[in-house]
């Protein structure tokens, strides 16, 4: 086990984040938000604004900068100040630029907007009414029905069940609330903009940045080797990033652009609130006869984002002749939402790991037997089984482990505290995406690994070294990894628990290539092993009798190093198996019998997902991943009162879990690489931790209490029964 690398530079606060970038003659930008749900914004006087202190300029959609919308491999992304539409309170609307920070914020305050205000629908409850389909996503429509022979209907097979449940699960919207405001610092060269911005791929924030700015992709480097958290909240460029890069070509001076923590809930993107309605039908032994999953998300106007909750849990979690999953969006003059760590699994298990609980006490049924008696072999409707499946093993050990025998249906008493046990399913897909990587060897002995990538606080960085010290069949310590730079080949997405399968799947198939370009170089005419069959073997050149480093190699060859760039994608592999990683949650509550506050006592996660790379790191992963689970079940909700506007826009009103919150966390794994899925045998850890996880909790405090909860989050006065 080792460390991780950046720790050092982290803890003592020598990492250099995107805001912590300082150039000579650099100013400050601020931006100005909407403050009203829906309309037009008819004038904007920025007269005051203007004649302020140390104001360079003031930018609006009617003296806008020079940018456009850009695609990129997810999509348009949305670019501030390009028309004077206004779709949520909170949206950026202008952008102030002076000589320091408060400067710039005191001007953005002596803006006066005028507008033309819209009707706008605020809330889930009044948008249901107007609710639409869900587009198709990645060729899959939103309503996917598997019905067995002889069945016309899932009606048809719920009235064929000799029991049935059904309810309704409500999760709340959410903020990525990551420690780093989105920011960035941007200054032009020479025609080239360098932009130092948290984000989760460099290489494509260079892209869009490219794109909007109209300039040719090598006139942009994007650097992020640090990112302070992202959680598919920094996956597409942000607007401090477009607005910093396009006024600091205008004004011919670095500009630097940071959101106020306040302005952060509503000037980026967060997770949907969700409403899912679950049947079950099943036979008296607690086989699944029919399952249906109908569901609907909010969604910004543009209906940029589908938060999927059915088809990635009921329609892969559990074995059932019948199957109906629907998805329905709520467009809503509210912030736009986008992917969340867990986007999708994580409200979507809340509700099917809740309906399958209810369904176990209607069959008076221990929770985990119910979950095995219908533990599926592959998605529903689909002929390709899971390539490596050990869900059965993840709930044995973690029963033995927790103690689960001693769970009783009506809980326990500890003094003045009811004590319940509760457990949920995991899963979530293992996916791996295209990804370049360079390796240099240098006459020192040492390796650089570099790719494009980023490090969003998930250990890639140093799972890179680990990776690339096995390749090259060197000491990790010798391993120099480089990431989070566009110059460097693009290494995909830090996203959807894919960054080490991708990348490392790509340094395995470019060292191979570097190893053979080595022993070429070896044994051609006049190298010191001419004319010898060669090998290679813990970093050293072997052949003839002898062996040679191959440091020493390379400065006998007169080089001062060796290169190759490699490359490795998705395959053949997807085709013959489906892939994903599965857990069983644990968690234990105490809800006190008088104030009906909740603790959680207990969390246990056993995990299968693959070859464990770095067992510190993933440990930490997963922890994380169930404090989410938790923050979501007790604490986390934005909350829009009728005129869209955030009630609790900073860190007192939005609650988020401390350390008193949260017990200490147990976390075991399976070790089963899965070399189906890709050459290093790893599957996705960073976002199944969440998964289950709140579910889990909820399922405790029934079984503490008696009360079935099913919202997010749980508060004290949900619990206050007679």
């Amino acid at each position: 086990m080792i460390g991780r690398l950046e720790a050092p530079l982290k803890v003592t606060g020598e990492a250099r984040y995107g805001a912590d970038h300082l150039f000579p003659g650099m100013v400050y930008g601020y931006l100005v938000l909407s403050t009203i749900a829906r309309g037009r914004i008819t004038a904007m006087d920025v007269t005051a604004a203007k004649g302020a202190p140390g104001v360079l300029a003031v930018y609006t959609p009617f003296d806008p900068l020079a940018l456009r919308t850009p695609m990129s491999m997810i999509g348009p992304t949305w670019v501030p100040l390009q028309d004077h539409e206004v779709a949520y309170h909170g949206q950026p609307i202008g952008f102030v630029v002076a000589e320091t920070f408060e400067q710039a914020r005191d001007a953005a305050m002596l803006v006066d907007v005028t507008y033309e205000v819209l009707p706008a629908t605020t809330s889930m409850a009044e948008g249901m009414a107007d609710a639409e389909d869900a587009p198709a996503s990645n060729g899959e429509p939103a309503v996917l029905e598997v019905l067995a022979d002889g069945v016309e209907s899932i009606e048809d097979a719920f009235a064929a069940s000799p029991v049935v449940v059904a309810a309704t699960y409500h999760t709340a919207p959410q903020n990525h609330a990551a420690m780093e405001p989105h920011s960035a610092v941007a200054a032009w060269q020479d025609g080239v903009l360098t932009v130092h911005s948290g984000n989760q791929a460099s290489n494509m924030q260079a892209a869009e940045l490219a794109g909007a700015l109209a300039v040719e992709p090598a006139q942009v480097h994007a650097v992020n080797p640090f990112v302070g958290g992202a959680f598919g909240g920094k996956g597409r460029t942000s607007a401090p990033a477009f607005l910093a890069a396009a006024a600091a070509r205008a004004l011919g001076r670095p500009v630097k652009a940071a959101l106020a923590r306040e302005q952060v809930f509503t000037a980026t993107a967060g997770r949907a609130s969700t409403v899912q309605e679950l049947t079950l039908g099943a036979d008296e032994h607690g086989k699944l006869i029919a399952l249906r999953h109908d569901s609907w998300c909010s969604t910004a106007l543009d209906r940029s984002f589908v938060e999927s909750t059915g088809r990635g849990t009921s329609g892969q979690y559990y074995a059932t002749p019948n199957l109906a999953v629907s998805q329905k969006i709520v467009p809503l003059a509210l912030p736009p939402t986008t992917f969340m760590r867990a986007p999708g699994e994580g409200p979507g298990s809340f509700a099917l790991e809740s309906a399958m609980d209810e369904l176990a006490v209607a069959l008076d049924m221990d929770p985990i037997e119910l979950r095995l008696r219908n533990n599926s072999t592959a998605p529903i409707g689909s002929d390709l089984q899971w390539s490596s499946k050990h869900l059965e093993e993840c709930f044995r050990t973690g029963a033995a482990r927790f103690g689960w025998e001693r769970r009783a249906p009506g809980g326990r008493t500890d003094g003045d505290w009811l004590v319940g046990m509760g457990v949920a399913s995991a899963l979530f897909p293992a996916l791996r995406f295209p990804a370049s990587v360079e390796i240099t060897l240098r006459t020192d002995g040492t390796a650089v690994v570099s790719t494009s990538g980023a490090d969003p606080g998930t250990g890639l960085l140093t799972v890179l070294a680990r990776i690339g010290g096995e390749s090259l069949d060197i000491e990790v310590g010798r391993v120099t990894p480089r990431l989070g730079d566009s110059a460097y080949p693009p290494g995909g997405l830090s996203g959807a628990s894919s960054a080490t399968a991708s990348a490392g799947t790509a340094i395995m198939t470019t060292a191979a290539q570097l190893i053979d370009d080595l022993l070429g170089l070896a044994s051609a005419p006049g190298a010191p092993f001419d004319g010898v069959s060669v090998a290679y073997e813990g970093g050293r050149v072997v052949g003839g009798g002898r062996d040679m480093p191959f440091g020493e190699l390379l400065s006998a060859l007169g080089r001062e190093s060796l290169s190759a760039t490699g490359s490795s994608a998705p395959g053949e592999e997807l085709g013959k198996h489906s892939f994903s990683s599965f857990g069983a949650q644990f968690c234990e509550v105490r809800v006190h019998r008088w104030t009906r506050e909740t603790r959680v006592s207990r969390l246990l996660g056993v995990f299968d997902a693959g070859r464990i790379i770095n067992e510190q790191a993933a440990r930490s992963q997963i922890s994380g991943g169930m404090i989410w689970g938790v923050s979501a079940a007790l604490h986390e909700a934005m909350e829009f009162d009728a005129n869209g506007r955030l009630a609790n826009g900073d860190f007192a009103g939005y609650l988020l879990p401390v350390n008193a919150d949260i017990p200490a966390i147990d976390v075991e794994f399976l070790s089963y690489p899965d070399t189906l899925h890709n050459a290093v045998g790893a599957k996705g850890l960073g976002e199944i931790g969440v998964v289950g996880t709140a579910a889990a909790v909820a399922n405790a405090v029934y079984n503490a209490t008696g009360v079935r909860v099913r919202h997010t989050p749980i508060t004290i006065e949900d619990l206050l029964v007679d």
